[in-house]
């Protein structure tokens, strides 16, 4: 197995995917990719149709997979901003590469039977693959198709990340052999001589105590340990030092553990989601997420210090569980929110992961949503670093049902 990424900021397009094209080629040594996965900035809009040509034209062979972006990265850098177009390409002898393009009405109803997904996208889940997966933000229910991936193809690793680069129905991009789509999702399954693992970064910190959730209804939360909800974040606000306070009021979120009979719960146990608001008539809180009464939730904070620690940690974890150089490539699908506008500075989580990994090949975008697993189930994520890592079976963990993630708070 090998792989090459490369990020081109030439302006014209065809430039851009010569250049891409001659240093993948060197980056493979002449071998020609089985999967070819392309990100191209919004600076590019006008030339997005010409995607499939270029690809033919200059890399030529394998499937191409890719979306439009609001930041690519590619060779290990991150673009944003600016022009960018990011090539990230794997040789993979022994690995089946299936294509598939799925719109939001072909979508079998909840609880269908395997054989539905089965016929939509041309995946045995006898074959135990893993997926790469871009939907549009549009025009897709990400997280219903998740839910029901993971009934499916219970143990899949599934990574990807929500098109960005465009701000309406029908301006993001995504690209599939030789077809551009505008709505949908598009992805590939990935199985046979590969192993792919996952990297979610949520980078936040509990603050507080573990509650439980003892009254609530969908996504609203009545009491918090029988207490209202806007009582609890008061309390805990007069608690905190003034630079918390501060996060507070602008980086608060809720964390969901995901296995709840535990004596103790840490970073990795939570599934991080929005909060959006306290009713100022009843006091409820509303969350991102369908909420049940004694489901275990804590209080986190984000902010970039914590972000780098928790970041830093997963992957110093992952790099201890695996022996070195057994990773051949990756994808980092981040978060617009990430990047320069968390950190400061642009580069800081591909320098984080070069730190702890080396010079393996990292390509990605900056996502409307990153998408990876928590504690074996897979969710749509905001302000998250999401990485999908490839490697061949013959040099990972010799542990087949193990679950394939490494996750932070």
């Amino acid at each position: 197995m090998k792989w090459a990424s490369v990020v081109s900021e030439k302006t014209n397009l065809d430039e851009a995917f010569q250049e891409a094209a001659a240093e993948i080629r060197s980056g493979l040594q002449g071998e020609s990719p089985h999967l070819t996965v392309a990100f191209l900035s919004e600076q590019h809009r006008d030339d997005f149709a010409q995607v499939p040509h270029l690809f033919q034209q200059y890399v030529g062979g394998g499937v191409l997979l890719g979306c439009s972006a609001g930041g690519v990265i590619g060779g290990g850098h991150e673009v944003e901003g600016r022009t960018g177009l990011s090539l990230t390409a794997g040789w993979m002898p022994g690995v089946q590469v299936i294509p598939f393009h799925v719109l939001s009405e072909e979508l079998p109803e909840p609880g269908a039977p395997a054989q539905a997904w089965e016929t939509l996208l041309g995946v045995p889940p006898q074959s135990r693959p893993n997926f790469l997966l871009i939907p549009d933000p549009f025009s897709m229910d990400a997280e219903r198709v998740l839910q029901e991936m993971d009934r499916i193809y219970p143990g899949s690793c599934k990574v990807g990340g929500v098109a960005s680069g465009g701000r309406a129905p029908g301006e993001t991009c995504l690209f599939l052999g030789d077809t551009v789509h505008r709505s949908g999702m598009v992805g590939v399954a990935l199985s046979g001589d590969i192993q792919v693992d996952a990297i979610v970064a949520q980078g936040c910190r509990p603050i507080g105590e573990p509650m439980f959730v003892t009254s609530c209804q969908d996504n609203l939360i009545f009491a918090l340990d029988g207490d209202p909800p806007r009582e609890t974040m008061q309390g805990l606000y007069r608690i905190l030092d003034e630079a918390d306070r501060e996060l507070f009021l602008g980086s608060l979120f809720l964390g969901i553990v995901m296995r709840e009979h535990q004596d103790r719960y840490a970073q990795g146990d939570f599934l991080m989601r929005n909060l959006l608001g306290v009713d100022p008539d009843s006091g409820a809180l509303a969350v991102g997420t369908v909420l049940h009464e004694n489901m275990v939730v804590q209080f986190h904070l984000r902010d970039a210090r914590t972000s780098a620690e928790d970041l830093g940690e997963l992957l110093a974890g992952f790099r201890r569980s695996r022996q070195s150089g057994q990773t051949e490539g990756a994808l980092l699908f981040s978060c617009l929110g990430r990047g320069s506008r968390l950190y400061g500075h642009v580069d800081h989580d591909t320098d984080a992961f070069r730190e702890h990994l080396g010079s393996v090949p990292l390509g990605g975008f900056f996502c409307n949503g990153e998408i990876g697993p928590v504690q074996g189930s897979t969710f749509v994520h905001g302000y998250t670093s999401s990485f999908g890592l490839f490697s061949s079976p013959q040099a990972a963990d010799p542990e087949p049902d193990r679950p394939p993630t490494v996750t932070g708070g």
